[in-house]
């Protein structure tokens, strides 16, 4: 088989950057298409995330954008799409990269900065020893990711407003939105998931996350692509939640036995009816009646 050497680099083989085959000598053909595949797949990303910052006016004119950075493959995703379409959007805004450092022990302090540095994007790192502290107050072998979510998320808005940003940008995507919404609709009683947009309890902060259209599995072949310096996984030492982990697995099963099954579960959340649904707080069903304003198909 005729290996492929790039015309720009004639005394090298070139690697290829194929999310499925990094690393390994290819065809010409293979090439091209992967090259393709990484191309159609880079500007489906940029769509997706354009289009929600347009639908829900994500960013907005002199915005200081928060982009939290947390050493995952999602985060870094959205801070390098998000700095792609900084320089191609037709409004101003600037962008800050934020990373909590906890103090996990094993947390790699020096690949951020490196990371951030070379991309010359701005930074802040944040320690605060959050790991002490959920030591001392939550047994062992007891979960602890509800406690250090609310730590993370005080901190986080304190550092919004020392630095004085407008939106706070966090790396949830479609299957995360979907995978809350049956969370809760199968163990809260709530029809409930993750808005793209929303404002924090004190009033002070709105909260936004762009990668809203995007599916888990596309992140994946990008940050595989982009080769990110990725952080290890549960340096916390926290077991994953398996109810969480049950739904993702149900959605995944779902996605290969029912094509389009899932695109429309996620296009529904933009399409509700609330005189179909029971909640008296989004419809009045006290004062409908014949002369009311309100109709509809009744089945």
């Amino acid at each position: 088989m005729r290996q492929y050497r790039c015309r720009n680099f004639p005394f090298q083989r070139r690697r290829l950057t194929h999310p499925h085959s990094a690393g390994k000598m290819v065809t010409r053909r293979q090439f091209l298409r992967a090259g393709f595949e990484n191309n159609k797949l880079t500007k489906r990303l940029y769509r997706e995330v354009g289009r929600a910052i347009g639908d829900f006016r994500l960013i907005e004119e002199n915005d200081k954008v928060m982009v939290c950075v947390s050493g995952g493959k999602d985060s870094f995703a959205l801070l390098d799409i998000l700095v792609v379409l900084q320089s191609r959007a037709p409004i101003h805004f600037d962008i800050v990269a934020v990373n909590l450092d906890q103090q996990l022990p094993g947390f790699p302090t020096d690949i951020l900065p490196a990371y951030l540095e070379k991309k010359q994007v701005p930074y802040h790192i944040e320690v605060q020893d959050t790991y002490s502290i959920i030591q001392r107050l939550i047994p062992e072998g007891k979960a602890v990711c509800s406690l250090c979510s609310r730590l993370r998320r005080g901190i986080l808005y304190k550092v919004a407003s020392e630095l004085g940003v407008t939106k706070i940008a966090l790396g949830h995507h479609r299957d995360d939105v979907l995978e809350t919404f049956f969370l809760n609709l199968f163990f809260g009683s709530k029809l409930k998931s993750m808005p793209p947009k929303l404002k924090s309890k004190d009033g002070k902060h709105i909260v936004i996350r762009p990668l809203i259209n995007v599916k888990e599995t596309d992140l994946e072949k990008f940050a595989q692509m982009q080769q990110y310096p990725v952080f290890p996984k549960n340096l916390c030492g926290a077991k994953e939640n398996m109810q969480r982990q049950h739904i993702k697995s149900m959605l995944r099963d779902w996605a290969k036995r029912y094509p389009g099954r899932i695109e429309n579960i996620f296009s529904s959340l933009s399409t509700v009816v609330p005189a179909h649904l029971m909640d008296k707080n989004l419809f009045d069903f006290n004062q409908l009646n014949t002369d009311s304003a309100d109709d509809d198909d009744a089945f």
